[in-house]
């Protein structure tokens, strides 16, 4: 049978108001658009059983409400939108374990994963009951209004040392490898004091006595990341079968680790990330990338960090060069 215009109008009322729809996405319009995918993902092994997850805020047009951490393909941890890190305990000792996140909104939407990383947790410690020792001699200096630098001298265990914990009051805020003796914290507030003390783990989850505490007050307004930079940034270009290339060299940031990851920028513009595979140099780094063929063709180019908590450092010193 065929339905009249007036017939069809009132269907449509009627499926509209069982449904509770709202005519041209007014107030009542339900957000179905997902959050960011989380980025800066980092992942450090704590012990042989835990492992320390962080992460960098995800966007969304009416908030995150919360964030997903996965082990593989199963959901282990649900932390809350203001949180950024969590740790992830009932690991097995010498095993390789991936993580990644996922960010939620208030109506249960939820967005891409973010980037993987594998982690893999030390050896057990058999019956292993007696803490590592007090960090010794805890110091820093403030870099600039956003990061101070913390060192220490190592704790001695009779298993060996498998991270150290930074608390900044009583909330633990990163984790470093056992092998290292500083770090670099920042996202902090300009003019603003902090109390930060170190923690030694050891592969059985023995926790040592917080070090003393080392106080610190950040410098007042803004920041140029100068401190977090790569240093000595060096750039010429040279030409290799029929073609033109940019190359780079740079003293890595202190950081209190390895930095694997950077971020090129060409002309005012992104170019490329350059990921360093295997060991990351400490000392001095080096990347060539091809820019055309043409000579007499002129380029700016500079670099930043992405430091061992997920942030990026500060731009390098800008070089220009020119093909040929």
């Amino acid at each position: 049978m065929r339905r009249t215009p007036h017939l069809s109008a009132l269907l449509a009322l009627t499926a509209c108001t069982l449904t509770a729809c709202s005519w041209g996405g007014g107030q009542d319009a339900k957000d179905v658009q997902p959050p960011t995918a989380p980025r800066g993902l980092t992942v450090q092994a704590g012990s042989a059983t835990t492992a320390h997850v962080m992460w960098n805020q995800a966007t969304d047009d009416t908030g995150v409400t919360g964030y997903d951490v996965y082990r593989g393909a199963t959901r282990v941890e649900r932390v809350p939108g203001s949180k950024h890190m969590v740790d992830v305990v009932g690991l097995k000792p010498a095993t390789d374990y991936t993580f990644t996140v996922r960010a939620r909104d208030a109506e249960g939407n939820v967005g891409p994963a973010g980037k993987k990383l594998t982690v893999t947790t030390p050896a057990a410690a058999a019956a292993d009951h007696e803490p590592p020792s007090r960090p010794g001699s805890p110091r820093g200096a403030v870099e600039g209004s956003r990061a101070v630098r913390l060192s220490w001298n190592a704790s001695k265990d009779a298993k060996g040392v498998a991270s150290y914990e930074i608390y900044q009051g009583t909330s633990k805020i990163h984790s470093v490898d056992g092998g290292e003796r500083e770090t670099l914290v920042t996202g902090l507030r300009p003019g603003t004091a902090y109390r930060f003390t170190v923690k030694a783990l050891d592969a059985a989850d023995n926790a040592s006595p917080a070090s003393r505490v080392v106080r610190l007050t950040t410098a007042p307004g803004r920041d140029d990341g100068r401190a977090t930079a790569p240093a000595d940034f060096r750039a010429k270009t040279r030409k290799a079968d029929g073609a033109y290339y940019i190359d780079l060299a740079w003293t890595p940031p202190r950081t209190g680790g390895a930095v694997a990851e950077y971020q090129i920028h060409l002309d005012g513009k992104n170019a490329t990330s350059l990921v360093f595979g295997g060991t990351a140099p400490r000392d001095k780094a080096r990347h060539s990338f091809y820019v055309g063929k043409e000579p007499g063709d002129t380029h700016r180019v500079k670099l930043r960090a992405k430091l061992p908590d997920g942030t990026w450092g500060g731009w390098s010193a800008e070089r220009q060069v020119t093909t040929g």
